[in-house]
């Protein structure tokens, strides 16, 4: 049985959190925990086993908390920042979730947290559709459909996104923090705060820079933890 807290100042995102949880198997809630201090104490005399943490809450911050605790369990972070990433890696963090994220990013999360505790997968996760290998993106006023293998990057452009594919590219009236959100599944690997990389598609890497077909594309300074990852 995986224990687990949610420390989160924000109430639907306990909802969110706990209602992913109760698809998944020998996962049991706790405590909510609404601060960082009243999750302090409560770990003062209580084990778990995985914690949900934000990072922007009032009293104490996500990471000063953590820094306080001398044997920490496993931490997974849920914030819309992303800008604090390399840090939670450096504090040993098992995975960073930028909110929102749907139901596949997070199971890849606690897999990566506590995989090695998850014998078998409920009826629930049985029923989830696998994703599929192609999907419709509006651009202008059709819906094209795309082979999700063939993405080899995505690049931000204001309200818009540019999706680059082995075929050409599309432009769609959506925003790349969404856009990335949806096609995570992928392994899309974000590079910078308006790149994001399919790694199969990458020819070299040099320096701070990326190299996919003829396109050159710049490496992040809180992203370069990423790269670090995928080189092994």
């Amino acid at each position: 049985m995986i224990r687990y807290l949610i420390v989160d100042d924000e109430h639907i995102a306990h909802d969110i959190i706990k209602g992913y949880c109760d698809l998944l198997p020998n996962m049991q809630l706790l405590k909510d925990c609404y601060d960082a201090l009243e999750a302090f104490e409560y770990l003062n005399t209580n084990e778990v086993d995985l914690i949900f943490l934000d990072l922007n809450m009032p009293k104490l911050k996500g990471f000063e908390f953590l820094k306080t605790l001398a044997n920490p369990p496993k931490v997974i972070v849920t914030t819309a920042y992303q800008e604090h990433a390399l840090e939670g890696y450096e504090l040993n963090i098992a995975d960073y979730l930028l909110k929102p994220f749907g139901f596949e990013r997070f199971l890849k999360a606690v897999h990566k947290a506590v995989g090695s505790e998850q014998k078998s997968p409920t009826p629930e996760i049985k029923e989830i559709n696998p994703s599929p290998r192609t999907i419709f993106l509006r651009e202008n006023k059709k819906s094209v459909q795309i082979d999700l293998g063939s993405i080899r990057y995505l690049e931000a452009a204001g309200n818009y996104s540019k999706v680059c594919t082995s075929e050409g590219i599309i432009t769609v009236r959506e925003k790349f923090s969404d856009l990335l959100s949806k096609l995570e599944v992928e392994g899309l690997l974000q590079v910078h705060k308006s790149f994001a990389v399919a790694p199969k598609h990458i020819k070299s890497i040099e320096g701070n820079r990326i190299f996919v077909t003829d396109a050159v594309i710049p490496i992040g300074k809180v992203y370069k933890m990423n790269i670090a990852k995928l080189l092994g």
